[in-house]
């Protein structure tokens, strides 16, 4: 899908899944932000089975749940539930399948009605300390464009100042 070579992708990505996520379609998964999925979905990476490396997934999943966890899902290709996904992390929610649509939207909806600026820094400081040490990625968040543009917005303010009041913020 391309989705996880966009190096610079600071929009909020929500997967929702509806069946069976496998092989590519789960590479996808693994590269949105925020994951929901049906109560009856399965995850798979069959590759192996094949003789073929699960390249996205041989990068990205043991960033995502525990190393030997996913060492041993790449290397036997066997088929994950929903709630063993949910159990290591791989998927942020279950829901019914009439639910899984508007639950995205609503997480949608919250994010598109929050401080935007914000999105994109959050993303870019994910990407860019991933394998830093703490102290030093501190260096590195301030450095950021987008980070800077965030302390020095409107909207900071009135963050602050809606805080102290008590009130709902009004972005820019």
């Amino acid at each position: 899908g391309g989705l996880q070579e966009l190096p610079n992708m600071n929009k909020p990505i929500i997967g929702a899944i509806n069946g069976i996520a496998c092989g590519g379609g789960l590479e996808i998964m693994i590269s949105t932000d925020i994951i929901l999925a049906v109560e009856h979905a399965t995850f798979a990476l069959p590759e192996i089975k094949v003789g073929v490396i699960a390249d996205a997934a041989t990068i990205k999943l043991r960033r995502r749940i525990p190393y030997h966890v996913a060492v041993e899902f790449l290397m036997t290709g066997r088929w994950m539930d929903v709630k063993e996904a949910k159990h290591w992390g791989l998927i942020n929610e279950i829901v019914s399948k009439k639910n899984l649509l508007p639950r995205a939207r609503e997480i949608a909806n919250n994010i598109a009605n929050g401080p935007n600026l914000i999105y994109s820094s959050i993303k870019e400081v994910l990407r860019e300390t991933e394998n830093e040490k703490e102290i030093p990625s501190f260096k590195i968040l301030r450095s950021l464009e987008t980070v800077k543009k965030v302390y020095g917005s409107e909207d900071l303010r009135e963050g602050a100042s809606s805080f102290i009041k008590k009130n709902d913020p009004k972005w820019k």
